[in-house]
């Protein structure tokens, strides 16, 4: 062919006698024939490529080009799959292209940008010495090595790597280290045994697990540094401590949940494996029972599930077919290394510049707690909702994250009495975790504000806008929290948010962890397992496939039930908009169920001892002069209940005259903000 400009070799695409492209002869669709002679695949054999490999992923027959990926099922977590298989077919792409322009023909037609090319480890087999130039991702003097080489088991010889924290893990890191009792990000599980023999395969597999991933070997040091680091050993043995306990005082598995509790236990980050085992003998119930204690320094949901399935496939004598470990520090180069901290601020400062108050949801404010007061609360959405939910979705061509983003804004407005609000979101973080990503055990996920606006704009926009923030926001997913907030106008130490929304994809069991993991595991049973943050409100979302589970974790003076059932009925208000009048506004959906809405509105404002007649001429009066004629008829009634204080009428009364005299005589009056 011979085109302006431009020559390309007769020879490098194969031809039919007539002079076309000979596609049948054309090499297996996994582009590396193309990559080799220094040419990109045609665009129609790239599009056939994708299709393949969507009509994989999502179970389909054939897919089209025009196909919208998520209105075929799609979702971030097969996202992060279908890129990784992109990438092995040499097609590159970012997930803003997936998410922006999920069909095939754009991708095909766009391409995407790359990984970090990230420096090679300098550290070697049989390393004596460790030098700053060893170490590309991370900057240490002579000195400051040295010291990290002496408080590591076996020195500089039990060293494979050393390099930065990432983005969540530095936040984790600071939290630890602030709660002198306890620590939020310690994820206990409880395992159960029908033998001995048993536990020591299981823990001589879990041994091989550690020894396969750099990540599991690894230690957290910050003394004497200008910034922490983790270091992976070559060799970190798991530690198990024997423990025995009395029948006598009540059950031995919640003795030992007792004993180590993450309210008050801890473990030292500072010597890896961040795992530990205590082990204990249930003779009464002819059982073993062991305690995991892993820190999220090391291991997010997804690595647990990893982990565990690496024991399976070990234990089931297939372990020869797992795939080739990929190190963490991988992770840690595209994180610090892809997007730019400048990058990162135009994005936040574009989106939060002008909040200047906390989104705090019931007034809560403590971003630091240790999780010690924390309650839960789990309610599966109603299968016909879950339904509709998931095919509004299909039909806009969004994710169902962005239809429960929405609605727990809606919340969120309703319980702070803000049209804007601003809550974290949990970021999966491996979306553009580089290469083999979506297999590498480490913690990944991060935490984000989202600013979303329940105001006039219709339901229908707050979707579409909404879908557009979170795929704007995927870009940003390795940013550093704290470079977020300083984004904003909330002037520090106040918090820019205190809520989550955790939305996650699993399988259908895996709603309950405990329950799947030793499915069809013989003689072993995982008994409990249970994961919370430092934050007063969370709401996790489990996409369970077929349906959605709600878990609402709170702070113990709020009632999780409720939160519950606010998330509940802002989706059915939001879903039942969308299907039959898209153009309502966001402001007027109700997030309070239909019996406490009647209880609110009707049921308080109506006094049994006051009929229609005497309500008439109330709607005419103040709110302060109807409580002012309330604090005349019963002054003893209370008024306001906090903790363990009550306050009556009359007293409340009293107190807001003093307090209206005191303004007065400093000059307030009509319309004076105060």
């Amino acid at each position: 062919f011979m085109l302006p400009g431009a020559y390309v070799v007769l020879d490098a695409f194969p031809l039919t006698p007539n002079g076309k492209l000979d596609r049948k002869a054309l090499p297996a669709p996994d582009g590396d024939a193309y990559a080799a002679r220094g040419y990109e695949a045609p665009q129609g054999q790239v599009e056939e490529t994708l299709a393949a490999i969507w009509a994989d992923l999502l179970k389909l027959e054939q897919v089209g080009r025009h196909d919208n990926f998520f209105e075929l099922g799609g979702h971030s977590l097969l996202a992060v799959a279908l890129i990784e298989r992109m990438r092995r077919a040499g097609v590159q792409t970012d997930v803003r292209s997936l998410f922006g322009t999920p069909t095939i023909a754009a991708l095909a037609a766009g391409g995407g940008s790359g990984d970090v090319v990230v420096p090679a480890n300098g550290i070697v087999d049989g390393c004596a010495a460790i030098t700053p130039d060893m170490l590309p991702l991370v900057q240490l003097s002579q000195q400051q090595i040295d010291g990290i080489v002496a408080a590591v088991p076996g020195g500089a010889a039990n060293i494979e790597d050393i390099y930065p924290l990432a983005p969540l893990q530095e936040g984790i890191l600071f939290h630890h280290i602030m709660q002198r009792e306890g620590d939020a990000y310690l994820l206990p599980v409880l395992i159960e045994f029908d033998t001995r023999l048993r536990v020591d395969g299981f823990l001589a597999t879990l041994q091989m697990v550690i020894d396969r991933h750099d990540i599991l070997r690894t230690a957290v040091l910050w003394d004497d540094l200008d910034e922490p680091v983790q270091v992976v050993l070559r060799r970190a043995p798991m530690v198990v401590e024997a423990v025995s306990m009395n029948p006598l005082d009540g059950d031995i598995a919640a003795q030992l949940g007792d004993r180590y509790d993450s309210r008050h236990h801890r473990i030292d980050v500072r010597q890896a494996p961040l795992m530990r085992g205590f082990l204990c003998e249930d003779q009464g119930n002819a059982r073993w029972l062991l305690q995991l204690t892993a820190h999220h320094l090391a291991i997010d949901h997804t690595t647990m599930e990893i982990l565990v399935e690496e024991i399976r496939v070990i234990q089931q004598g297939m372990g020869a077919g797992l795939p080739q470990p990929l190190p963490f520090r991988n992770f840690v180069a595209q994180a610090r290394l892809g997007v730019s901290a400048q990058e990162h601020e135009t994005f936040f400062s574009k989106m939060l510049n002008d909040i200047d108050e906390p989104t705090a949801p019931y007034g809560l404010m403590d971003v630091q707690g240790d999780g010690a007061r924390i309650v839960e609360s789990r309610r599966m959405v109603d299968a016909e909702l879950a339904y509709r939910l998931r095919r509004q979705a299909s039909s806009l061509g969004v994710s169902a994250a962005s239809l429960i983003h929405l609605a727990w804004a809606r919340v969120l407005s309703t319980l702070t009495g803000r049209q804007d609000v601003v809550f974290g979101t949990v970021l999966f973080g491996r979306m553009q975790g580089g290469a083999g990503s979506d297999r590498v055990l480490g913690m990944f996920i991060n935490t984000l504000p989202v600013r979303i606006s329940v105001d006039d704009q219709s339901a229908l926009d707050g979707v579409r806008g909404t879908h557009v923030l979170l795929t704007q926001l995927l870009r940003h997913e390795h940013a550093p929290l704290a470079l977020a907030q300083r984004c904003s106008a909330v002037a520090a130490p106040l918090p820019l948010f205190s809520s989550l929304l955790n939305f996650r994809h699993t399988a259908v069991a895996h709603a309950n962890p405990e329950e799947q993991v030793g499915a069809g595991w013989e003689g072993v049973e995982f008994v409990s397992a249970e994961e919370r943050t430092n934050y007063p409100v969370t709401m996790a979302v489990d996409d369970t496939g077929e349906g959605f589970q709600l878990t609402a974790q709170v702070s113990a003076e709020v009632e999780p039930e409720r939160v519950c059932a606010y998330m509940h009925a802002a989706l059915e208000q939001l879903v039942g908009a969308l299907a039959e009048a898209p153009q309502t506004t966001l402001r007027s959906l109700s997030a309070l169920p239909a019996m406490e809405r009647k209880q609110v509105l009707i049921d308080w404002n109506v006094n049994a001892n006051t009929n229609a007649e005497a309500l008439a001429p109330a709607a005419e009066r103040c709110v302060h002069q109807l409580f002012e004629e309330q604090a005349a008829r019963d002054p003893s009634a209370v008024a306001l209940v906090h903790k363990d204080r009550t306050v009556s009428y009359g007293e409340l009364n009293a107190q807001a005259n003093r307090l209206a005299h005191h303004l007065r005589g400093l000059g307030v009056g009509p319309d004076t903000r105060v």
